[in-house]
């Protein structure tokens, strides 16, 4: 990584800068001299750059940028320091740090150097760009123009992203940049250096595409053969100046873009990505032809939350996507995820727009699908699913998917989703989540305090808990068609949590485990002090008691479980039902009476129950 100099006497690295500005809240520097208001994630306000009365100048925190709708001024704390306080750069780097606690580098003549030769480097590669685009223009850029026009690039469009062409010829760039050096050219990846030999050009009989930084400044190029030949793109080797797996072309058009859109398409090639700009789809990016990196999907979250992936409808395109998605999953957070849009078999978004036209990318991208989804589609037609082992194998590898997710409440939701998905698909006849309906039965028992509480919904998790696991080791026939809300239980319990995890993936991936099989599995698991403590267990319940007649039990463990679960919505929801009564609908009384009855059998049950007093928790 080059460190970048902003001064001759102090060097700041990109680490330095990123965790200044992660270190500094900016709805609060920008609310010293702007009044913000709270509107939804962001703070908005009048823009201080031009006179306006409405407010169009947001603040986002998450994001770390302000941006205003109506002059477009754009930027993060740095260059609010700079631009509307004033203060040279690194006078405004040293009031931040001061403000965040930070200690400013000691100075380092090095970087100045290295500074010094990267100024360099940019002004070869825009040297570079300007005398391909002049080639384009003539005599001998005839063949890479007529390529042009049959791909449907307009000439505002050729000029925007600075198309030029590389003449097949071995010296041309390097007599025309001679001032510069062989040194600097190799070093910028325009010259190959051969022992022994003298450098040539890399480049030759190439249309030529700029790839540009964030800020807009050339920094790699991307040649397209012109005929036949391989490799039908040339990309630049890494650089000081550019790292392949960092950066994501046409970012420096996308990014003021999608901040306007709140969204962000991503395609696979240059030339998608200059289509779709052309026929009015700015937010878009493409990686450089890599895989996507970690590095280039945080570049993603920083303009949208959920990206659109929308790669080639080629077997190549779709494991492209998959990769990515799965690439995606250790970072994933609460509505931080990616989408995937399904292109046509055989079809790239240039191949699309050329067929049919912009409306249909536009119903291509009404269409995505969630990672979630991409991710079960992939694994459920990986292998056949034929015999015993390799159903479980398709749970097992979708577990393992989810357990790569770092988030531990998101890692809950995809688990409880693959398990749901892998019982509804080899049990369609018996589809999860089932067991809801029972006639309620009136009890007449009194009720004390202590079960009072618990039938508003203040459960004991402490006694209720391990109940209900004790209960599905006892009815694991239940275990999965209920896996998803099982998933969901509010355990705090760490051997309680373990056994959990145990107990799913052991009738998940053995769906006709008996009671005393799972217990033996998870005795093997460490689990035996949970078991003898579980048996401990005297609460009132008909799923506890081995004599109790089985369709009751397992109805009655269903309610339980749904309790625990949703118990404390129950409430609201009835409340909401009872708002919409006086419109008098037939749906909507159905909806009031079904969630009364409801939250009667769930008091009804936890009253039989009649919790003892010496109850054992388990912890």
């Amino acid at each position: 990584m080059v460190h970048v100099c902003y001064s001759t006497r102090v060097s700041l690295s990109p680490a330095f800068l990123d965790e200044l500005r992660a270190r500094t809240l900016l709805s609060a520097l920008v609310g010293k001299s702007v009044k913000l208001t709270k509107a939804g994630r962001e703070f908005k306000g009048c823009c201080p750059f031009h006179n306006e009365k409405t407010p169009s100048f947001y603040v986002n925190d998450d994001k770390g940028f302000y941006h205003c709708f109506g002059c477009s001024a754009h930027g993060d704390a740095i260059r609010w320091m700079t631009e509307q306080r004033g203060l040279p750069f690194i006078d405004a780097v040293k009031e931040l740090a001061q403000s965040a606690g930070m200690e400013m580098p000691a100075q380092d003549r090095q970087a100045v150097v290295r500074a010094e030769r990267a100024k360099g480097l940019h002004e070869a590669m825009q040297a570079a760009a300007d005398w391909f685009e002049v080639q384009l223009g003539g005599l001998d850029g005839a063949e890479a123009r007529d390529l042009l026009t049959r791909r449907q690039i307009s000439d505002a469009t050729r000029r925007a992203f600075n198309f030029g062409f590389a003449p097949d010829a071995r010296g041309k760039l390097r007599t025309a940049l001679k001032d510069f050096g062989d040194e600097l050219l190799i070093e910028a990846g325009l010259l190959i250096k051969v022992e022994g030999k003298e450098p040539y050009d890399r480049f030759r009989g190439r249309l030529m595409i700029p790839i540009r930084d964030p800020r807009g400044r050339v920094i790699a190029f991307g040649g397209r053969i012109i005929g036949a030949g391989e490799p039908k793109y040339l990309n630049s080797p890494d650089t000081p100046l550019f790292d392949k797996g960092r950066t994501l072309y046409n970012l420096d058009k996308a990014g003021p873009a999608s901040r306007k859109t709140d969204r962000l398409i991503v395609v696979e090639g240059y030339m998608d990505a200059i289509a779709l700009t052309q026929a009015g789809f700015a937010d878009v990016v493409a990686p450089n032809g890599t895989a996507v990196t970690e590095a280039q999907l945080e570049r993603m979250w920083r303009l949208a939350d959920v990206p659109i992936l929308c790669f080639d409808g080629d077997a190549a395109g779709q494991k492209a996507a998959i990769r990515a998605a799965i690439r995606a999953l250790p970072d994933l957070h609460p509505g931080r995820s990616l989408s995937f849009a399904s292109l046509p078999e055989g079809q790239d978004p240039d191949d699309l727009l050329r067929a049919r036209g912009a409306d249909a990318f536009e119903r291509v991208l009404q269409n995505t699908k969630p990672l979630v989804d991409v991710v079960w589609q992939h694994e459920l037609g990986t292998t056949p699913l034929h015999t015993p082992e390799e159903r479980a194998s398709l749970g097992k590898r979708l577990r393992d998917h989810a357990r790569q997710i770092k988030d531990e409440d998101l890692k809950s939701e995809y688990l409880a989703t693959f398990n749901r998905r892998v019982w509804d698909y080899f049990h369609p006849e018996r589809p999860s989540e089932s067991f809801h309906s029972f006639k309620s039965r009136p009890s007449t028992r009194p009720i004390a305090p202590r079960v009072r509480a618990i039938a508003q919904f203040g459960i004991d998790q402490v006694t209720m808990i391990p109940s209900v696991i004790k209960g599905l080791i006892l009815h694991p026939d239940l275990i999965a068609p209920k896996a998803e809300t099982v998933q969901r239980l509010p355990i705090n319990a760490t051997k309680l949590r373990l056994t959990r995890i145990a107990m799913l993936d052991a009738v998940l991936s053995r769906p006709t485990l008996e009671t005393d099989e799972l217990r033996a599995i998870l005795k093997g698991e460490g689990l035996a002090d949970v078991l003898n403590q579980m048996d401990a267990l005297t609460l009132a319940f008909s799923f506890l008691n081995p004599q109790s007649d089985k369709a009751v039990a397992e109805r009655e463990l269903t309610l339980a479980i749904d309790a625990l679960v949703d118990g404390p919505a129950f409430e609201a929801d009835i409340a909401d039902a009872q708002s919409r009564l006086n419109e008098w609908s037939d749906q909507d009384f159905d909806d009031y009476v079904g969630l009364v009855k409801t939250k009667q059998d769930m008091e009804r049950l936890f009253r039989d129950a009649l919790l003892p007093e010496d109850e054992t928790p388990v912890v």
